[in-house]
């Protein structure tokens, strides 16, 4: 009876660890439903600012700002875009549509309560449509250890992440090269 005890806990204890490890080596690719699965909120723009935007930080902020992610809401109230949503049955302005501010907006469909008082639609595509939520790994702290960062809600952005938005299902998707894509939004903290 005791073997079987412990065979059944052993079974227990490597389905468990092998959940763990799967679910580690899975790319993340539903921003928001990582962000509620980690209890976190969206801070906006103005929360990771605080932090990264100095020269020694790596100035991601900057590099953020000159990228089109910044202006991806902006651009859905032109008239090229109205143009693309008409041809694609949208009715409306694109910068009401769900079909455009799913893509252009960070966390565009989740519930009100999980925005800080910060974040504004009008900043884009901001940090947290790639990084994840960022109450929960905000801290110097914990943004000190890469590890504690990610087992905090920080998403390592992957091409299936990338790809959940540059896709064909957009009307102006040209064809996306995540190495080349990637190195024109790189933004690095020295020393990596």
């Amino acid at each position: 009876m005791r073997k079987l005890v412990g065979l059944m806990t052993l079974a227990v204890l490597g389905i468990t660890v092998a959940s763990i490890t799967a679910a580690e080596d899975k790319p993340v690719t539903d921003v928001i439903g990582h962000a509620t699965e980690m209890k976190a909120t969206f801070l906006g723009v103005d929360g990771c600012k605080m932090c990264h935007k100095s020269e020694k930080s790596g100035d991601q902020y900057g590099k953020w700002m000159e990228s089109k992610h910044a202006k991806a809401f902006e651009v859905l109230g032109t008239p090229e875009a109205a143009e693309a949503a008409k041809a694609a049955g949208i009715e409306g302005s694109p910068q009401e549509a769900d079909e455009c501010l799913q893509c252009h907006v960070t966390g565009h469909g989740a519930a009100a309560e999980m925005f800080g008082p910060k974040f504004a639609k009008e900043d884009g595509v901001g940090c947290e449509s790639c990084h994840g939520a960022g109450s929960e790994y905000k801290s110097k702290k914990t943004m000190e250890d890469q590890a504690a960062s990610i087992a905090a809600g920080l998403i390592m952005p992957t091409e299936a992440l990338c790809r959940t938005c540059h896709n064909e299902k957009s009307p102006t998707f040209k064809e996306f090269n995540f190495e080349e894509m990637a190195k024109k939004i790189a933004h690095p903290t020295p020393g990596e």
